[in-house]
């Protein structure tokens, strides 16, 4: 029987009853992963799926309704997996618990497999899947990594390795009631336009500049502009504040806040999903409003784009940074991974992104456009 899958999908494998995926990173990286988890799920009804994950996976799935693991296990520190100094005692301890679960399906979900098949491998699961590039250990079943290919069509292709079938294409998260009541709460009754300003990357990060210029005119015709972020992001939602607000009349200064640093992963789902548009770079937080279901308006570099753009224009929109060469030092930055080495450089790739064309966007989304 043909199964529908990407690529060439495989048999399922047998008696498959505890799944283990591999999923380090940031949350984008997570979303990237859900439909691949949805996936397995689908092909695999009977089996658990405990993600091997991050913090920040424990704190947006376990709970949540609809969520495609049934359990997140936050992984040790260990070099290639999770960042931070490894302490060999911690990880044998975790790999040990892991094999006590004797895991009959072990996913690779985290890049190119030179640091993360090994360490899959070391969790004693009977069949293995992921990406491999060429001088990385094989599993029972891999495929060739190359760093240009959408993350969600690429882990829903390692899930074809294992005979599961994509259910989905896009990635989905359920709010739930609290998260939404939180949100409202902070947004208030206006129209409300969301503002993530930051990037893993500082050469995705658009000038805070410019997002006051948008936050400024979105103010003027009522809207109210929230910006958010974590702690590393307080400095930059104020610079954006408060460029804002000088371009704005006193009536309508508060109209733009930030609340930067100041409410947990629930409560900002809660703003995102209750969002009539989210405006960001290509982040986390981005990913995550486009899984809740909100509109968004992406400034992504165009080698991003590639791995990580939305794949519907609906309900989102994206905006491109187009330089090929960093303006420091000349260096060909669309060679990435271990293709070449990274210049030392971090200016923003997104500076021919100018703020009407962005304003346009975000207004045509607030009209149902």
């Amino acid at each position: 029987m043909t199964r529908h899958a990407l690529g060439h999908p495989s048999d399922r494998f047998d008696a498959v009853a505890r799944i283990a995926v591999l999923r380090g990173g940031g949350i984008g990286d997570l979303v990237g992963a859900l439909p691949a988890l949805a996936a397995l799920r689908g092909a695999y009804p009977e089996a658990s799926i405990t993600l091997l994950g991050m913090p920040s996976h424990a704190a947006l799935l376990d709970g949540r309704p609809g969520s495609p693991v049934d359990e997140t296990v936050v992984l040790p520190a260990h070099r290639g997996v999770r960042d931070g100094e490894p302490d060999p005692d911690a990880v044998e301890a975790f790999l040990a618990a892991m094999r006590e679960r004797r895991f009959d399906l072990a996913v690779q979900a985290h890049g190119g497999g030179r640091n993360s098949n090994p360490f899959l491998l070391r969790l004693g699961a009977r069949y293995t899947v992921g990406t491999r590039t060429e001088d990385a250990v094989p599993l029972t079943r891999t495929l060739p990594y190359r760093y240009y290919q959408h993350e969600v069509q690429r882990w829903l292709e390692v899930a074809g390795l294992a005979g599961a079938a994509p259910v989905e294409l896009e990635p989905r998260l359920e709010p739930s009631d609290a998260e939404r009541s939180t949100g409202r709460a902070l947004l208030g009754d206006r129209p409300a336009v969301v503002i993530h300003p930051s990037a893993t990357d500082p050469r995705r990060r658009w000038p805070a500049a410019r997002f006051g210029v948008v936050a400024a005119a979105l103010a003027e015709h009522g809207v109210t502009v929230l910006v958010v972020g974590d702690a590393s992001d307080v400095a930059v939602a104020d610079e954006i504040v408060r460029a804002a607000r000088t371009a704005l009349p006193a009536d309508h200064r508060e109209r733009v806040r930030s609340v930067a640093g100041t409410i947990d992963l629930g409560a900002l789902a809660g703003v995102l999903a209750e969002a009539d548009v989210v405006l960001a770079n290509d982040s986390g937080p981005r990913h995550v409003a486009q899984a809740l279901g909100t509109p968004t308006v992406g400034l992504f570099w165009f080698g991003n784009a590639v791995n990580a753009a939305p794949f519907t224009r609906a309900h989102h929109r994206v905006l491109l940074g187009w330089t090929t060469r960093c303006p420091v030092c000349g260096a060909d930055v669309t060679q990435v991974g271990w293709t070449a080495e990274r210049c030392p450089h971090d200016p923003s790739f997104l500076t021919d992104i100018h703020p009407e064309a962005v304003l346009a966007e975000v207004r045509a989304l607030l009209a149902g456009d």
